[in-house]
């Protein structure tokens, strides 16, 4: 039987909004770099798949209003704090954000094929087109560009990131001294890129990646996210409140592979997960409670308004979603009408649903006991809704050390996750194939 797997993202001090607020949580994790050793190594305790770091370029994560009331509004930049983690961990894949939008194709390719050779093998890359439009005032552009084209310059991207990861051949360093030959001429490629939003010539001055490339994430669940993710990626994060939205979003993604000559097995699809847990129930919910009654009103309603799409912050909390006749927003995420959609199913009010929301910002939220838990990772790990799962805890360290003592010995015992690392790459444990260089077929019928 196949094995699910888990990756763990990392957020100073936890996802749930309020959890800076509880006595407990890694509350100067933005500037304390131990608080993110101590997540990494009970990470790799747990037998983790990799650490994922979202990451958006500006400030400005909320509306204004209650910016002063949002933990994560200034951290350490992923990229330098993962390098920073790459020598203290050994085995758990490393990857966060880099956006098509605002970094140039030639520097991260470069930075994460060095991260990759640091690491040996463990660096991967989450690409996104960067939904919050105050970005583009950080990058000397009046405007955030609208989705569409984000999207058709993504595609591009990730063309020109690929084929600089070819630049060389495994083989091409043969360092030869009595020869003086350091590289092969054949063994290197030049791309010579001319498209219509870059023009790359080439060879990445990095060499190969121990596993072929680094890993290539993407997190769009839109029309064009989900081709992207098809095209082009090696797991994609989604976020589904339930199994059939889950299933229905596995089945959709997993059947546009074949266009492209890939596999299901070819691409893992990861959704979001929250678990507070506990040994019983009661306790489970009191502490998920308590967080909960943490979310200062101010906080809660500016939220809702930069998930939704519409300000919200001047409305009374107890106000019914159904009083209020939005509409989803697309540009800010399909989540938008996941969040509506639900909130008027439930009849539920403003403070409800920020509520809901507060803890994983619409991905699926468990709690209650270890078979509580397992039972429903396992239905919808055996019944086509995901190879496994992002974990997303509401609070470090404590939800996260309960989440490895609690969940993952009881996952183990079903047989349903590993009980040791095996490999030595991230592709290894993540069961990908290393993927063939652009130039070896060209080489062969030659």
């Amino acid at each position: 039987m196949s094995e699910m797997k888990l990756g763990l993202f990392i957020r100073p001090t936890g996802h749930h909004i309020a959890s800076w607020r509880h006595p407990n949580s890694f509350h100067d994790a933005n500037e304390n770099f131990d608080r993110f050793i101590d997540m990494a190594q009970t990470a790799e305790r747990g037998l983790f798949d990799m650490l994922f770091s979202a990451d958006t370029p500006t400030a400005w994560t909320t509306v204004d209003k209650a910016l002063n009331r949002q933990h994560y509004s200034a951290w350490l930049e992923p990229f330098t704090l993962l390098s920073a983690l790459a020598p203290l961990t050994k085995h758990i894949g490393l990857v966060c954000t880099r956006s098509t939008s605002f970094d140039p194709p030639f520097t991260v390719a470069r930075m994460f094929a060095t991260l990759d050779l640091i690491c040996q093998g463990r660096a991967g890359v989450n690409i996104v087109t960067t939904g919050n439009p105050r970005s583009a005032l950080n990058y000397s552009q009046d405007a955030h560009l609208a989705k569409a084209d984000r999207y058709e310059i993504a595609e591009e991207y990730l063309d020109v990131l690929r084929g600089l990861w070819d630049s060389w051949d495994a083989d091409a360093f043969v360092r030869d001294r009595e020869t003086s030959t350091f590289f092969e001429w054949d063994r290197m490629h030049v791309l010579n890129h001319k498209g219509k939003h870059f023009q790359v010539e080439g060879p990445l001055n990095v060499p190969r990646s121990p596993q072929g490339q680094p890993v290539i994430v993407q997190a769009g669940a839109s029309e064009p996210g989900r081709e992207l993710a098809a095209r082009s990626a090696d797991v994609i994060f989604g976020a589904s409140q339930s199994i059939d939205i889950a299933q229905a979003f596995y089945s959709d993604v997993k059947a546009r592979l074949a266009k492209y000559g890939r596999q299901p097995d070819d691409l893992k699809i990861l959704p979001g997960l929250s678990v507070t847990v506990a040994e019983t129930r009661e306790e489970a919910q009191a502490k998920a409670d308590e967080l909960q009654d943490l979310i200062h009103p101010d906080h809660g309603l500016a939220f809702l308004s930069r998930r939704l799409g519409h300000d919200v912050t001047d409305q009374d909390p107890d106000t019914k979603m159904d009083d209020l006749h939005l509409e989803a927003v697309d540009d800010v995420g399909t989540r938008s009408g996941q969040m509506l959609d639900l909130a008027r199913k439930e009849g539920w009010t403003l403070r409800r649903l920020y509520q809901h929301f507060a803890a994983a910002r619409g991905h699926m939220v468990l709690v209650g006991t270890p078979t509580d838990v397992v039972d429903a990772m396992q239905d919808w790990f055996e019944n086509g809704a995901c190879d496994g799962f992002n974990i997303i805890p509401s609070m470090f360290p404590d939800e996260f050390e309960s989440f490895v003592d609690l969940v993952v010995p009881e996952l183990q015992n079903r047989g349903l996750y590993r009980k040791e690392y095996e490999g030595n790459t991230l592709r290894d444990l993540l069961g990908l194939r290393v993927p063939e260089s652009r130039y070896a077929g060209a080489a062969a019928a030659e």
